[in-house]
């Protein structure tokens, strides 16, 4: 991997983790275009470069929400700051769905050569769309629906509480599939569930926090792999532009939200959508 690539894939997870249209999808169709992901089945990808990029994110929402991040810390001691100490639990609450698909077992296969019994949860088989840039494109299709669903499923506004707090956990969690925004589905949950907007938004970012320490926890053993001194410099390079990116994405949709043109992301999401189904149909 070259450090250019590195540095626009960088630029493509700042902008896509944060907009509602998917990292995940897009920085899989980067790499297709860029060369940098097989079209082979069964070659190995670099996971462990995704997940770097994503510590670059994870900066842009520690310094973009700082103060409410100091303020949530300052709730452990402080019990003026009630609201804050709720969402501590809120967030762990909006976790779980995501650790349970990660964790859970849904089969066990066998290997052929070593005979072992190896375990296969549900986000083991949700990886498997990485492979194909097809089903990649057909997802950001779905989230170009998702996007739109809270025009049209109307709740009256509410606190945003456990039900709340639980749904966006579920939509952050479906968003393993490449091609499904975890901002996205996991703000549209909490618009249905009647969050205000941009508490929706704001908690969704803060979802992401715990989330990728998590990706980081389980990736940990490949890290010490592939974390060499001759891919450092393009992972770091990846890295830095993914976070001075993330930071002006996220300015962006909380703007966005302010201003109640979310959904417009959607028609972003059909025209990607339907750009990868017909390219990548014909390609490689």
């Amino acid at each position: 991997m070259e450090i250019w690539q590195a540095i626009v894939v960088g630029i493509v997870q700042g902008l896509a983790e944060f907009l509602p249209i998917s990292s995940s999808g897009h920085i899989v169709l980067t790499q297709f275009l860029l060369g940098m992901r097989p079209f082979a089945e069964g070659e190995a990808n670099d996971i462990v470069f995704e997940v770097i990029l994503h510590l670059g994110t994870l900066m842009s929402v520690l310094a973009y929400f700082w103060r409410r991040l100091w303020n949530m810390t300052r709730s452990l001691w402080t019990k003026e700051l009630e609201e804050d100490r709720r969402w501590i639990w809120l967030l762990g609450l909006a976790t779980l769905p995501a650790v349970v698909l990660v964790i859970t077992p849904i089969k066990f296969a066998t290997d052929a050569v070593t005979g072992e019994s190896e375990k296969v949860t549900l986000g083991d088989v949700f990886e498997r769309a990485y492979d194909n840039p097809v089903v990649v494109s057909c997802l950001l299709l779905v989230t170009g629906a998702l996007l739109l669903a809270p025009r049209i499923i109307r709740i009256k506004h509410r606190k945003l509480g456990w039900v709340g707090a639980l749904a966006m956990g579920i939509g952050q969690a479906i968003a393993i599939l490449p091609g499904i925004s975890r901002s996205g589905s996991s703000i549209t949950a909490g618009l249905i569930s009647g969050v205000d907007p941009k508490k929706a938004a704001e908690f969704s970012f803060l979802m992401s926090i715990p989330a990728i320490v998590g990706a980081v926890v389980f990736k940990l053993d490949e890290f010490k792999e592939k974390f060499t001194p001759e891919t450092m410099a393009p992972y770091l390079a990846g890295a830095l532009s993914a976070f001075i990116v993330g930071v002006l994405a996220v300015a962006l949709v909380m703007t966005a939200i302010r201003r109640g043109k979310f959904q417009y992301f959607a028609y972003y999401c059909f025209a990607a959508g339907i750009s990868g189904i017909l390219y990548f149909s014909f390609a490689g």
